[in-house]
């Protein structure tokens, strides 16, 4: 009897430890997944897609980059030659935002085009630059002289003000100079010959062909093409321009967190630095 008392207490016995054993395993792998768990929770990053012209908008963000991934956001770059397909983009949903035009570049695509879109952040000027190969300054400029400029209206009255501040033309009073147009010249003693057939990226191989007496380039494409808006203009835009360069949006996207992570890190001390010490003036803070 009693030896069967201790064979019953030592199976107990056994039943107790491995009962014991298999809790502290099974807790053991309930922390191990509650780690993973946190661990995951950690490490997860939200992907950014955002459309951006070469030169400066593109540089830029790949400055913006490593400041982003930081806040566990990881920002895709997609570069676009031209002015158009960046907005397209943006309303088809393949990107969550753009990079690569000022405000009235905007507001005229949202009127042309019905685009529920928004300002999310301005984040820089680009001077608009006048170049030229025959002459060093805009007094040179012989009478029937034949200025180039794009074939962006948006870009026209920004071009006509800097003629006038220049003092080559005149302009009706009480027009809004963001929309002027070459009709709304009321004085051009030079008679000067504006010639708007190019696209935006044409113009600075136009000014290397040595084609017209001057030729005015946004400085994107040209310093895309090796062109320095400082040192080789004969005339250039004041740093007051109303012509910011912004981040473009999808109406509501500018309350999304990762929306307004990119605009604080493009609002940053490190990217406003970057900025100025790379362009040197050629590309101006908005911030």
């Amino acid at each position: 009897m009693k030896k069967k008392w201790l064979s019953l207490l030592l199976t107990f016995t056994v039943i107790l430890v491995l009962a014991a054993c298999g809790t502290a395993k099974e807790k053991e792998s309930n922390n191990a997944s509650d780690a993973g768990k946190e661990e995951d929770k950690t490490t997860e990053v939200t992907k950014l897609t955002v459309g951006a012209s070469n030169v400066p908008h593109a540089e830029i963000l790949e400055e913006a980059k490593p400041l982003l991934k930081e806040k566990g956001i990881d920002l895709e770059i997609i570069t676009f030659q031209d002015y158009v397909l960046p907005n397209q983009a943006l309303e088809s949903k393949e990107l969550d935002a753009n990079y690569f035009q000022h405000i009235p570049y905007l507001e005229r695509q949202i009127a042309e085009n019905g685009y529920d879109f928004v300002n999310a952040g301005s984040v820089h000027i680009e001077p608009m630059g006048v170049y030229s190969k025959k002459y060093k300054s805009l007094s040179e400029l012989p009478e029937g002289a034949h200025i180039i400029i794009s074939n962006s209206v948006a870009d026209h009255g920004r071009v006509l003000a800097i003629l006038e501040a220049e003092g080559l033309i005149k302009l009706k009073d009480g027009v809004d100079k963001a929309s002027a147009t070459v009709e709304d010249i009321v004085d051009n003693p030079k008679k000067i010959k504006f010639d708007a057939d190019y696209e935006p990226a044409l113009l600075p191989q136009i000014y290397n062909n040595d084609e017209g007496d001057a030729v005015v380039i946004n400085s994107n494409y040209a310093i895309d093409a090796g062109i320095n808006p400082v040192k080789d203009s004969i005339a250039i835009e004041g740093s007051q321009s109303p012509y910011v360069n912004i981040i473009a949006v999808r109406a509501g996207d500018e309350n999304r967190e990762e929306i307004k992570a990119l605009i604080d890190v493009l609002h940053s001390d490190k990217i406003k630095a970057f900025i100025e010490e790379k362009y040197n003036g050629a590309v101006v803070p908005a911030f």
